[in-house]
């Protein structure tokens, strides 16, 4: 698979980055800064990365790339993606995060900042158009300055204060490590907030946790920890922190679209931005106007970007991996939040307790009463990408082919093509099926009364893909 702009940044195979393709978009990124004016000559740009085998490597290519451009890299070592946005920001600075977020480790991938945040879909076709002309030997930077203190120190102060009073004081917090860059963080934010952390599962071995699709191991060993524990709750985050995990106090993780619906409401939104792959109950589950978008960050943006311009006052974007974006300051607890337009793990993991809290619940009584519909999803891995895309493609442009595939789970009644194929069934189930736009996998996602309901179709879909693909 070669290197390629997905839904979140540039994503490929550890040999298609290190043979100089991550290099190169890098100097590509730094010639695109200049020339649009966002940054000058020996402006500074700050590279974080993630606990991959390849990261390190990746990212000394990519510091070469940029000083060869003029520009000075800073070194900021392992850091999470939502801290390194947030100090480049605060600094008017250019960003590079090394990672893969969840995807395997024989993957990794770049994702890029302007210092005004995320790029978007103009900047990566810039990026694109310029990174051929880029493929050529790197100047060595000087030793670079180190800034990990200083990203990791911003994000943890960020949040002192959000849960005010001893608000979650008493609360025994599960904290999986693995492998993830947010691990630290994560751990110091929720001690501040007077939590007891039970810190659990560090690796040195990268583990690359998928918070959207959580593995049935990922699962067995949070619920064995929850009861081993006796933990109220137990949070993680994907390799690079920008997705949260968070398991209830009965073993159950809480599924992401969820988690934003609760940040929306507990910081009182007035719009709200998130893919069409998020629980179709999000409209009914909140007072703030909801709009839907494609899958990826890049597109969440540039929905509460329109957002923002209509004078909405706390525009709140989120993904069904349950990334959170905010799109203005937003005042919570004794604290008042800078905008990050990033996809960041700490709000709702922190949301999430609090607002239980408040209302006096559990955490999973909170979640039941947000009556959402029962959701699922799973994925194919190792399903090439050319055959996931023929596949969502046809059974999009032809409803016969479409009403035949779809024949042993029901009859269709409605069809949404914003993003891949999603259908309804006239029994009420939703089927949607969406090739990865970060690997070599197709994603299916499933709604129905129950959740044994929810995980059924969710295997007859997958059953039925592999016998419809096979022939």
């Amino acid at each position: 698979m070669a290197a390629k702009f997905g839904t979140s940044g540039l994503r490929g195979l550890v040999g298609d980055l290190t043979d100089g393709t991550a290099a190169a978009h890098a100097r590509a990124f730094a010639r695109h800064l200049k020339s649009a004016g966002f940054v000058g000559e020996g402006a500074a740009v700050f590279i974080g990365r993630d606990m991959r085998a390849s990261s390190p490597e990746i990212a000394a290519q990519c510091a070469a790339a940029l000083f060869t451009e003029g520009l000075e890299p800073v070194d900021c070592g392992v850091v999470p993606t939502p801290a390194l946005a947030l100090h480049a920001m605060g600094e008017g600075a250019a960003a590079l995060m090394v990672t893969g977020s969840h995807i395997p480790d024989d993957r990794n991938g770049v994702k890029f900042y302007r210092p005004d945040g995320e790029i978007d879909k103009t900047d990566e076709a810039a990026i694109s158009d310029l990174a051929p002309e880029c493929r050529r030997a790197q100047a060595t930077p000087r030793r670079m300055r180190d800034g990990s203190r200083e990203v990791t120190t911003g994000f943890i102060e960020r949040y002192r204060g959000f849960a005010p009073d001893g608000l979650l004081r008493g609360m025994r917090i599960g904290l999986y490590e693995h492998s993830s860059a947010a691990s630290g963080c994560l751990a110091a934010i929720l001690e501040a907030a007077e939590a007891e952390v039970v810190r659990l599962g560090k690796s040195d071995v990268f583990i690359p946790v998928d918070t959207e699709a959580v593995s049935d191991e990922t699962r067995r060993l949070a619920a064995g920890w929850v009861d081993s524990e006796k933990l109220d709750a137990l949070v993680s985050a994907d390799g690079d922190g920008d997705r949260p995990l968070v398991v209830d106090e009965k073993g159950q993780v809480i599924r992401g679209d969820a988690l934003g619906l609760i940040v929306a409401r507990y910081l009182g939104a007035d719009a709200v931005v998130t893919p069409v792959t998020s629980n179709s109950g999000i409209e009914r589950g909140c007072q703030a106007e909801v709009s839907r978008t494609r899958v990826g960050s890049p597109f969440v943006i540039a929905g509460m970007t329109e957002a923002l311009a209509e004078g909405r006052q706390r525009v709140i974007g989120f993904e069904a991996n349950g990334g959170v974006l905010t799109g203005n300051p937003i005042k919570a607890g004794a604290v008042a939040l800078d905008a990050l337009p990033t996809r960041d793990s700490a709000l709702p993991i922190l949301c999430a307790l609090a607002a239980a809290r408040v209302a006096g619940h559990s955490l999973s009584a909170h979640v039941s009463d947000l009556r959402l519909p029962v959701a699922a999803s799973d994925r194919i891995e190792n399903f090439p990408t050319a055959t996931s895309q023929a596949l969502v493609a046809g059974l999009s442009n032809d409803a016969a082919a479409r009403d035949t595939f779809f024949e042993p789970l029901g009859t269709v009644a409605n069809t949404d093509l914003t993003d891949g194929l999603r259908v309804t069934l006239e029994g009420g189930e939703i089927i949607h099926l969406r090739p990865s736009g970060n690997a070599p996998e197709l994603r299916v996602y499933s709604e129905a009364e129950t959740e044994a309901q929810a995980h059924e179709v969710i295997e007859r879909t997958i059953a039925r893909i592999r016998q419809y693909t096979s022939t």
